[in-house]
């Protein structure tokens, strides 16, 4: 079931203050809303929330043979891809970047927030379908830019879908093979990253893939290699 409602504050709050009341909402319906008021994304970050676009969250409950919880933010970018793909017709490449970024080129098109509340996580998704904002020194893009015009309530229904398709395998197959598929849809190995929050000075690597938990790992210069579990990853400089 998809819930629409005009406006609110944020789709994940509303979740998360169910989830506080002891409400459990099922695992595969969804709210989605026309604006958000205090939308947020990753370090507290207002999220877009230009007309047209999707902004909308949803929640799953840890089971008892599950992966863990918090590599659902790979389900979540594996049918954001596959549903992006599908609807860009070739017409562009999208790709995962992690943790919870889908880009077309250098350009953020969807990002997911990830939420979590004793034994269940809220997903959060934005996708700029109809319009991206301007933000200083971030390159964003809108899927409108690239053809497809896409009505928010038919690709709500696209989305809950693959995700709903994402998450049954997560459960069936474990998390090895959603990890294979997550990096055959991010960006090749040997893509230049900057691992490092705002005003630090940032670690340069180039993506080498993820490991058996999903965390991010990366080559150093020389070689060596290492994991990175949390923080901001950017695209580095074009060689």
């Amino acid at each position: 079931m998809i819930t629409i409602v005009a406006e609110t504050g944020s789709t994940n709050a509303d979740l998360l203050a169910a989830l506080a009341k002891g409400e459990r909402p099922a695992e595969g319906d969804w709210l989605v809303t026309d604006r958000q008021s205090a939308g947020r994304g990753r370090q507290g970050r207002a999220w877009f929330d230009g007309a047209g676009n999707f902004m909308g969250s949803t929640v799953v409950y840890a089971g008892a043979s599950d992966p863990p919880l918090h590599t659902v933010a790979l389900i979540a970018g594996l049918a954001l891809h596959t549903v992006i793909a599908r609807l860009l017709d070739g017409a562009g490449d999208p790709r995962l970047k992690w943790p919870n970024d889908l880009m077309i080129g250098r350009a953020k098109l969807a990002g997911i927030l990830l939420e979590r509340a004793a034994d269940a996580v809220v997903v959060g998704i934005g996708v700029n379908l109809a319009c991206a904002p301007q933000i200083a020194g971030r390159e964003t893009a809108a899927l409108v830019s690239f053809g497809p015009i896409v009505y928010r309530d038919v690709f709500a229904g696209q989305l809950a879908a693959a995700f709903a398709g994402e998450l049954d395998r997560w459960r069936r197959e474990g998390l090895a093979p959603t990890i294979a598929r997550w990096c055959a849809a991010a960006h090749p190995p040997g893509t230049p990253l900057l691992v490092g929050e705002p005003g630090e000075a940032p670690l340069t690597g180039e993506f080498y893939g993820l490991g058996p938990d999903g965390a991010l790992i990366i080559t150093l210069l020389g070689g060596t290699r290492q994991t990175i579990h949390a923080g901001e990853v950017r695209l580095g400089p074009q060689t």
